[in-house]
């Protein structure tokens, strides 16, 4: 079995980022057990409303308490201004240009792996924990690999992640099934062990919702709808809550049968929709400043597996190298993949190993 990303070397200083979940609670404890030297940081992010998510008042405490249940160390790092420049600003910035960004994928980028790496340096530590579900292989050449327990991989929210970042983190959780992370935190009492899992943008409250948060940052513009022909079949009143793919609110061709996105052009204040057939696409590419690599980049005509969604299904590919990107050949013509989100590309050998990343063009 490969080794996990160098624990053989013993113990060693750890700071682990405790979100207020199961997930990064039992990472604690597992690192406590294992005798390492364990202190919790939980990140303050939103400095805003919020009744969802993972930066919510209550998170904080149940971190909190979660540590001194472990007996170790925690602190509160505010990270409210890095949050908003990083992550909130281009989330608003892309709805006004039409693009359906991933915010949670851009807060591990820019601050989980980036920020609470540069702190963990300056305060000594020599490894960061969470609680996500994917694992590190390797010793001297590292692979991201996908979460033992399927149904919770979280490698492809983790795939911009790089060689210097996976040679320092470290997913304690991440050979466990939900159901052992659960009745590990049952059997040491833990206040978490039975909380939901998160499942929305922590910046986003659930009674306004998208719509809701943006509608006093952004100034919404009214569209056609045309089909394919360019005929005007329709109007949305904001084209920049319109998603590539999106069949809801676009009702339903002559035909009976539902219709789809497209693709949205807020300048042409304009929603192309289509059959489902039409919306099918062959390839998406992949803008070239977005790209990360787990270790070498993709070459011209190599294979992978792409998957474009948390727990999409993985779709065999191709790679294409042109002037403006990296294109992904669909083997099989897939739903169309919206500008601004993540395609994460995983070895075609190996299915279980991330290669890299980028961000829809």
């Amino acid at each position: 079995m490969p080794t996990e990303n160098g624990w053989h070397t013993g113990p060693v200083r750890v700071l682990v980022a405790m979100s207020g979940g199961v997930d990064s609670s039992v990472a604690a404890a597992l690192l406590v057990e294992q005798g390492h030297d364990v202190v919790g940081a939980t990140l303050k992010l939103w400095g805003g409303p919020s009744d969802s998510g993972c930066c919510s008042v209550a998170d904080v405490d149940d971190a909190r308490r979660v540590a001194q249940q472990l007996g170790i160390d925690h602190h509160v790092f505010n990270l409210t201004e890095d949050f908003d420049r990083h992550v909130v600003t281009p989330y608003i910035e892309a709805h006004a240009q039409g693009r359906t960004p991933n915010p949670c994928i851009e807060c591990n980028r820019s601050i989980k792996f980036e920020r609470l790496l540069e702190r963990a340096d300056r305060l000594g530590f020599e490894r960061l924990a969470t609680g996500h579900h994917a694992r590190v292989t390797g010793d001297g050449a590292f692979r991201l690999r996908r979460g033992a327990d399927a149904e919770k991989d979280q490698s492809y929210v983790l795939s911009m992640l790089g060689q210097e970042e996976l040679g320092r983190v470290v997913f304690p959780v991440g050979q466990m099934t939900k159901s052992d992370v659960r009745a590990h935190a049952v059997r040491l009492g833990l206040r978490t062990a039975a909380k939901p899992d998160s499942q929305d943008v922590c910046f986003i409250g659930s009674v306004e919702g998208r719509q809701g948060f943006l509608a006093d940052k952004l100034q919404f513009h009214p569209a056609a709808v045309t089909d394919s022909r360019g005929e005007t079949v329709g109007s949305v009143d904001a084209v920049e809550l319109v998603t590539v793919g999106q069949r809801r609110g676009m009702g339903h061709g002559n035909d009976g049968a539902r219709r789809y996105v497209i693709a949205v052009d807020v300048p042409a204040r304009r929603v192309t929709v289509g059959s489902a057939a039409e919306a099918m696409t062959s390839s998406v590419t992949l803008s070239d400043t977005s790209l990360t690599w787990v270790d070498r980049p993709l070459g011209h005509g190599e294979r992978a597996v792409a998957q474009v969604s948390a727990h999409g299904r993985p779709a065999p590919c191709a790679v294409a190298c042109t002037e403006s990107g990296l294109v992904v050949l669909f083997d099989v013509p897939q739903r169309p993949v919206a500008p601004g989100q993540t395609v994460a590309l995983y070895d075609v050998v190996d299915p279980d190993a991330v290669v890299g990343a980028g961000i829809a063009a």
